[in-house]
């Protein structure tokens, strides 16, 4: 069955594109492949959202991912903007979302678990739109 490639970019690949490509493994590997990269790279990914993830989730980031640059993902289906407050980075792809959503790097835990709530909410319903046929600009 084929499954659509989906890219979550920002412009460090640092965090929300990261926890978006660790849940997106984690919640929707039946449904398409999840990356995550940027324009720019971090040494390392944000220690909250890897200390969170695990938590929450019980998935270690550290050893299933590493900071990327666009360049370095395959031809992807779909690109999902995380919502980088600036110009974000144009990736060619097929269909198109901007889930606007805060940087909480340097926030309170609790100000995290909202943006990883609705990483989670936005990928079980991106999840749903593709299972359901949903974007036209997949169907073959």
């Amino acid at each position: 069955m084929y499954k659509p490639k989906v890219a979550f970019i920002c412009v460090h690949n640092s965090c929300r594109s990261q926890m978006a490509e660790a849940l997106g493994k984690h919640l929707a590997n039946d449904v398409f492949e999840s990356y995550s990269a940027g324009t720019e790279m971090k040494p390392q990914i944000n220690q909250d959202a890897v200390r969170l993830i695990k938590e929450i989730y019980n998935i270690d980031m550290e050893k299933t991912q590493k900071s990327k640059l666009l360049t370095e993902l395959p031809e992807i289906d779909i690109v999902i903007k995380m919502g980088c407050n600036v110009i974000c980075p144009f990736l060619p792809s097929k269909y198109e979302e901007d889930w606007g959503l805060d940087d909480p790097t340097g926030k309170s835990d609790e100000e995290f678990k909202k943006i990883i709530s609705e990483i989670e909410k936005k990928i079980n319903e991106l999840s749903q739109k593709v299972k359901n046929n949903q974007i036209k600009e997949l169907k073959k």
